[in-house]
């Protein structure tokens, strides 16, 4: 009661008006970098490395993000972190491994070559760091109806997703025929193995890519899908792009399943070896340079401009910008669009000639 009448307050307009410009927040989080109204924060509660290459993370949300995470967020979507590093905010995007509805967000978070908030975390995270939180989004989800037989397919830190997916059914006690497949460079690297193990009524098979002794040998394969399930209803598959292009080429090859797939790995770009010719124009902030054939994020940032951008792979949508005129590719996709007025993701878009847009 204390609480719900203290945050009624601290919202009230005459709080607002003794604390502008700043508002209030900017007050509040200096006793407790939690205690926000408007701005959606969570508190480290727990950290563990439970394998060489990943770090898993429990966070408490404050009021503000619960109201965007625990009421929306659906077992299988990813949301946005942002954490501070050298006094600059940096925002990833990940996706959850706690099962649906649950009080506590649990990121398992693989480390990168050159990750700069995946290595931070994994050396720096402890009990108490406050982290930013944005709503959930994404469709790898699971249908209201639940199928008969599900198989999961992941890679490396793609298990996330397929962890929270697994879980909610669990929580459920449903009778959905479950088998799960997981890829990993080596045991030790395979995140929630034990868990898996212990997890009853599901078939759990294990690939490892640089070392010997798992289930499955070599890469996704007709003799992979036959091994975990025959004839699933629908494959759920998460990790890098070529284990998600095997499994929908394998699983429509033989079954006449379904595939929802999730990557959270960027296809590589090569810069052209000559520029387009075009030219880019940054209409709100007059300035304009020639196209150098990388993506508009990165040349904008080259410019000295500072977009607002999260995962720099497309999932985020955090990089979202109105495009006034010209042509762009997708990297990711290779599709081309040439309608004026419309709103791109500047990470993983390309300018095919002259381009007007605004930032």
């Amino acid at each position: 009661m204390f609480t719900e009448t203290l945050t009624r307050v601290m919202k009230s307009p005459l709080v607002d008006l003794l604390t502008g410009p700043h508002g209030v927040d900017r007050y509040t989080e200096l006793v407790d970098p939690t205690w926000t109204i408007a701005d959606a924060r969570a508190k480290v509660v727990a950290v563990h490395r439970t394998t060489p290459r990943s770090v898993t993370l429990l966070l408490a949300p404050n009021a503000a993000a619960a109201r965007r995470v625990d009421q929306r967020c659906r077992a299988g979507q990813h949301l946005n972190l942002t954490v501070e590093i050298d006094g600059r905010r940096h925002t990833r995007c990940y996706s959850p491994a706690n099962a649906e509805g649950s009080d506590l967000v649990e990121l398992t978070i693989g480390r990168h070559g050159g990750g700069l908030v995946s290595e931070y975390l994994y050396r720096q995270a402890e009990p108490g760091l406050v982290v930013g939180l944005s709503a959930p989004a994404g469709d790898f989800v699971l249908p209201n109806r639940r199928p008969n037989r599900i198989l999961f397919v992941s890679g490396g830190s793609g298990i996330t997703p397929v962890m929270s997916l697994l879980r909610t059914l669990n929580a459920e006690n449903g009778h959905s025929q479950i088998g799960f497949v997981h890829y990993a460079r080596t045991p030790e690297e395979a995140c929630y193995r034990d868990e898996l193990a212990r997890t009853p009524g599901v078939r759990v098979l294990h690939g490892y890519t640089r070392a010997s002794g798992g289930d499955l040998v070599g890469h996704f394969d007709e003799q992979h899908l036959r091994a975990a399930m025959p004839n699933p209803d629908v494959v759920y598959v998460c990790g890098p792009p070529g284990l998600v292009e095997a499994v929908r080429a394998v699983v429509a090859a033989v079954t006449d399943a379904t595939v929802e797939s999730e990557s959270f790995v960027p296809r590589p770009f090569v810069v052209p070896d000559s520029p387009s010719g075009g030219r880019i124009s940054f209409c709100d902030s007059d300035i304009d340079v020639e196209d150098d054939g990388r993506t508009i994020l990165d040349q904008a940032e080259g410019a000295g401009l500072t977009p607002q951008s999260g995962c720099r792979m497309g999932i985020c949508h955090t990089c979202t910008r109105h495009k006034l005129s010209g042509a762009v590719r997708n990297i990711t996709t290779g599709a081309t669009s040439t309608s004026a007025e419309e709103d791109i993701q500047i990470c993983i878009s390309v300018p095919v000639g002259d381009i007007e847009i605004n930032l």
